[in-house]
């Protein structure tokens, strides 16, 4: 009997049907939307309090400068002597200020930005997230990672040497392609701010509520991040490791872009250093602290560039969802209902409520549709980065808010992947609290994962 061969065409379409049935479900991708996130909110577009629309757009203003060393080439001053970019809004843009990381990496611009001598590292690239680099351990003296020694500060990606405005200002960028070959490099890229006001606004009562009605669900635990002199829960980072946005901002003013401020008064020394007496002396251009309360004889003083971030984030509305796109008002409802079936709402708690507000309307006594317990939780071996800040150990962070996340590019903590399904799985490894949800998610139906992915493109 003469075996008959299948015309090409039946058996592409036999492999295609196959791989249909066994990987149906795709990441929607990106949603488009050009109004769903950067507003202020809605009662601070009604100017209630009176005044309040004109501090969010001047905030914003401020929010968006680009800086340059002394202020004569941008309108921003203080920049370096090491920094990771020159402007908030540079990184935080996706998809309008105050956003992720944006689809093209402002990093490889600033490199080499009014005459900077940078050489851009081998991990960034001009489609590839913003980050910023991290040495979990310091090397000992024969240029391997010391295990015993920890230290997880970011190291600057660039320095203001050979800039136009840097004067004689000579540093060296760290060697990461030592850090790359022996494996002692982690990176993070910026976490949204929208809705920021609404999540410091959560009085520590209601995240203890909820922690305790969630304990143990699907194999979760789960800790607050603690301000290490009054207790209460820190929420913004990572790893909540910052109490509050006026501590968010002004750390990352002064490590992300080397700006000294109000509440990091003096120039920022490398990881592992006592203090900045090693810069040298022709790379302190300016006083510090370089971004302070401007007195005047007018109005007495007007807000530090910290404060106007402050200002900025806390206003910032929080995203709005989509109820069709993508694949439709059923598809997002039963996804809906098989995040919560299958254990993804024991740790991303849909909404909070936010206690009274003295700031604007908006703020007080509100349902905060975060998607997020604001907890940390140990994530496993899979997503250990070997860094600790404050009492979250290498393999804990802060459950994500997901609100937003439909527009987000880059996702984890290092911007590993732009694929949704991948960062999913990414959930699982070896001591992950989400071994069980993933787990369930895996055991999904094609159709159903699809609608689980369909509803986390909406919000």
């Amino acid at each position: 009997m003469t075996r008959r061969k299948l015309p090409i065409f039946t058996f592409t379409f036999a492999v295609l049907l196959f791989a249909g049935m066994a990987f149906g479900q795709t990441d929607p991708g990106v949603r488009s939307c050009t109004t769903c996130a950067g507003g202020p909110l809605a009662s601070v577009s009604a100017n209630n309090p009176t005044g309040s629309l004109a501090f969010f757009n001047d905030a914003k203003d401020t929010f968006q400068e680009v800086d340059s060393v002394s202020g004569t080439i941008e309108a921003g001053t203080g920049l370096g002597p090491r920094f990771n970019s020159r402007g908030c809004a540079l990184c935080h843009a996706q998809p309008a200020p105050g956003g992720s990381s944006p689809s093209r990496n402002p990093q490889v611009t600033d490199a080499t930005a009014d005459g900077a001598q940078n050489t851009i590292p081998s991990f960034i690239s001009s489609t590839g997230p913003v980050r910023e680099a991290r040495f979990p351990f310091f090397f000992d003296q024969f240029g391997n990672p010391d295990t015993n020694n920890p230290n997880g500060g970011v190291e600057d990606l660039f320095t203001i040497t050979g800039r136009a405005d840097a004067g004689t200002c000579s540093l060296q960028q760290p060697s990461f392609a030592t850090a790359q070959q022996t494996g002692n490099i982690i990176f993070r890229i910026p976490t949204p701010t929208f809705g920021a006001g609404l999540i410091e606004n959560i009085d520590d009562s209601a995240l203890l509520a909820n922690a305790a009605n969630n304990a143990g669900s699907f194999g979760t635990s789960g800790a607050f991040n603690h301000n290490g002199n009054d207790g209460t829960i820190s929420r913004f980072g990572w790893k909540a490791q910052n109490k509050s946005l006026m501590i968010f901002a002004g750390e990352a003013y002064n490590v992300e872009q080397g700006v000294s401020n109000e509440n990091f008064p003096t120039e920022r020394p490398l990881p592992g250093e006592d203090s900045a007496s090693g810069l040298p002396a022709n790379c302190r251009i300016n006083g510090t602290p370089e971004d302070h309360t401007n007195f005047n004889a007018t109005n007495l003083g007007t807000s530090s560039d910290v404060v106007k971030f402050a200002i900025f984030m806390r206003l910032l509305a929080a995203p709005t969802p989509s109820t069709t796109t993508p694949g439709g008002s059923t598809s997002i409802s039963s996804g809906r209902s098989t995040f919560n079936a299958i254990g993804c709402a024991a740790c991303h708690t849909a909404s909070l409520k936010t206690s009274a507000s003295a700031v604007t309307p908006g703020l007080s006594n509100v349902t905060a549709n975060l998607f997020s317990d604001l907890e940390v939780h140990h994530m496993g071996v899979g997503l250990n980065d070997n860094v600790s800040q404050g009492g979250a150990g290498g393999d804990q962070f802060r459950s994500a808010p997901l609100w937003g996340l439909g527009q987000r590019i880059f996702f984890l903590h290092d911007g590993r992947t732009a694929n949704l399904i991948t960062a999913i799985q990414q959930h699982a490894s070896n001591g992950s609290e989400a071994n069980n949800v993933i787990a369930n998610f895996n055991s999904l139906t094609a159709t159903q994962k699809q609608n689980l992915l369909n509803f986390l493109r909406s919000l």
